[in-house]
């Protein structure tokens, strides 16, 4: 996911994709603590990509 893209999208876009992304993450945490996670780096893509949208809700709050 990049940036400029999460840039063009809108508030409510970007929080429907957060809550998705939230989701992901419990997900992921739940297979590893099951032992049932193939990919341990997915749970730190997941991690940046929340990240990127928080702070991309936060520029565009703080640009108003």
């Amino acid at each position: 996911m990049k940036t400029s893209d999460l840039r063009a999208k809108s508030d409510a876009d970007l929080n429907k994709e957060l809550t998705e992304l939230y989701k992901t993450h419990f997900s992921l945490r739940m297979q590893k603590a099951t032992q049932q996670l193939q990919n341990a780096s997915q749970l730190g893509k997941i991690r940046r990509d929340i990240a990127r949208v928080k702070t991309v809700l936060t520029q565009k709050a703080a640009a108003k």
